[in-house]
């Protein structure tokens, strides 16, 4: 087991990629606390896992919100000794389909500032107190756009580029006290509802169909089609793991060859 003895928080685990990656971890042997909003959600993804016996538990956390990240992360250190990996996949509002002269300044910028902000409240929260440990791991998500310029990708294609350079600058800060960071970039999963909602806007936009719009994704790849969640799920193992011992500051791709 890759991750056994590992103390991990997902951020947005209720959600499609928050919740592969809580089953990844949480059957490579990790301790994990699937945080977010919805209580119901979160217990979604428990239930079943704990049923087996995996180490999982829920966490009602808001990560949007200064205090709620820092008394969380509090308590997780009370409890465990330590957090090992911080990773941050929760759903924000960006604004898709549209070129930017049809989004509103404050949509545009309003997408931009939550992505910032709770990356910033979670994984420079996570590193504080990883570097006094000397060691852990912040992980961030991020997709295609943040590197390969496509059309109407309005917000979410900026926010993914800040999210690589924090992931960066975190990398540095926190680097010299043994602390890692690495960001994960999608080309989008097909079997995740929201994406395939992204993309229904985005097909909408080009005036195709949703699976022709696909299979033009499909088509950009290297490998022809798309990762699945599962596959992202397992980068970011590879990614928290000690395997990846060495690996700090750069973004681990993970869409199929669509960018380089």
């Amino acid at each position: 087991m890759l991750l056994k003895g590992k103390t991990a928080v997902i951020y947005g685990g209720g959600g499609d990629i928050g919740s592969a990656i809580a089953t990844e971890f949480a059957e490579q042997g990790a301790t994990v606390i699937v945080a977010g909003r919805t209580a119901a959600a979160l217990e979604k993804v428990v239930s079943p896992l704990a049923a087996r016996g995996r180490k999982i538990r829920t966490a009602v956390v808001d990560a949007l919100n200064e205090e709620a990240v820092e008394s969380h992360l509090d308590a997780v250190l009370a409890e465990f000794g330590g957090l090992d990996i911080s990773i941050n996949v929760i759903g924000v509002a960006y604004i898709l389909g549209e070129p930017l002269h049809a989004i509103p300044a404050d949509d545009f910028v309003r997408g931009i500032t939550d992505a910032m902000r709770t990356n910033f409240l979670t994984g420079v929260g996570a590193a504080r107190r990883m570097a006094e440990r000397h060691s852990g791991v912040v992980l961030g998500l991020t997709a295609s756009p943040s590197r390969r310029p496509l059309a109407h990708q309005g917000s979410f294609a900026i926010a993914g580029a800040a999210i690589e350079a924090l992931c960066r600058q975190i990398a540095i800060d926190y680097g010299p006290q043994g602390v890692r960071s690495v960001c994960i970039r999608s080309a989008g999963s097909p079997d995740a509802p929201g994406v395939v909602n992204a993309m229904k806007a985005l097909a909408e936009a080009e005036g195709v169909s949703l699976d022709v719009f696909v299979a033009h994704m499909a088509e950009r790849t290297m490998l022809k089609r798309m990762p699945k969640l599962r596959e992202i799920a397992n980068l970011a193992i590879l990614a928290s793991s000690d395997l990846a011992a060495p690996m700090t500051g750069g973004t681990v791709n993970g869409t199929c060859g669509e960018v380089s």
